[in-house]
């Protein structure tokens, strides 16, 4: 086994300095039975950046990011948002905090149209007698929004918001997710593979939409097994190895290869444990 030496922990710095992460979780533990999921799992996320989750298959990636949704509930440990502790029992409780997640499986109807899908379970009514009386949907003005929600991200694809989702290609699918995340996403967006079973066009067309959203200033969390798509957008890579956090570089710290060898056990990062850093 080689070792790598520690890189610069100045993220650290900044967090004693008094940067708060959006989002933190320390100590996150979560089993199930005999199996370990998350085992003292710390983990950070500022405002403006992007950052991404690597790890071999079974070494707590998803179980991680279901806990930070609401999903999961943790066993110990503690999840603070604004550096304000907080309990979700349920996904919509990290929804109404501000926590969107875009699983794999997006989570769209496909014969729904393009701005149904991006309201679906938060659907608003028209103003006055006819939305509280009769209760009728706002749909001109759920279209409008949604058209703005997509543009804002620059997405050229997708011009009709009455469009249905089954007529989209797989990355205009992916789009839609997002955008919708990106529009009730608050606090954090929080993206499980939207890169995956894409093709190049479509991929870049995706990575270009996490730079919009950390251009504006809302963290991403990116879990991925594309290494050329983590090098290119995330700012720091937390790095998940047998339920624990082995490490947290950047693309300028670590190459690849580096970050593939952490990942596997092949490379470790001198000092390194659930309260270091290395970025």
């Amino acid at each position: 086994m080689s070792t790598v030496q520690e890189a610069d922990t100045s993220g650290v710095q900044d967090t004693a300095g008094g940067r708060t992460p959006v989002l933190q979780g320390k100590g996150m533990v979560k089993t199930f039975g005999r199996v370990i999921g998350l085992d003292g799992v710390d983990l950070e996320v500022y405002p403006g950046e992007v950052l991404a989750i690597i790890g071999d298959n079974g070494a707590g990636k998803s179980t991680l990011i279901k806990c930070l949704s609401g999903a999961y509930a943790l066993d110990a440990g503690q999840i603070s948002l604004d550096g304000h502790p907080v309990t979700f029992k349920k996904p919509q409780e990290a929804r109404d905090a501000g926590i969107e997640t875009v699983y794999q499986t997006l989570a769209i109807i496909p014969a729904l149209d393009i701005a149904s899908n991006l309201y679906l379970a938060r659907e608003e009514r028209r103003p006055g007698p006819l939305g509280s009386v009769l209760r009728m949907l706002d749909k001109k003005g759920m279209r409008d929004r949604a058209s703005s929600a997509v543009q804002g991200l620059g997405i050229q694809t997708i011009q009709n918001m009455g469009q249905t989702v089954e007529t989209l290609s797989g990355g205009q699918r992916q789009a839609v997710a997002v955008a919708r995340a990106a529009a009730f996403g608050s606090k954090v967006v929080i993206l499980d593979e939207p890169t995956a079973a894409l093709g190049v066009k479509e991929g870049n067309a995706v990575l270009d939409m996490i730079k919009r959203l950390r251009d504006k200033g809302l963290p991403v969390i990116l879990i991925s097994h594309n290494m050329p798509h983590v090098w290119e957008v995330a700012d720091r890579i937390h790095i998940q190895r047998l339920a624990r956090r082995a490490a947290v570089i950047t693309p300028q710290s670590h190459t690849m290869n580096d970050g593939v060898a952490i990942m596997t056990g092949a490379m470790t990062v001198e000092g390194n444990d659930a309260t270091k850093e290395a970025v």
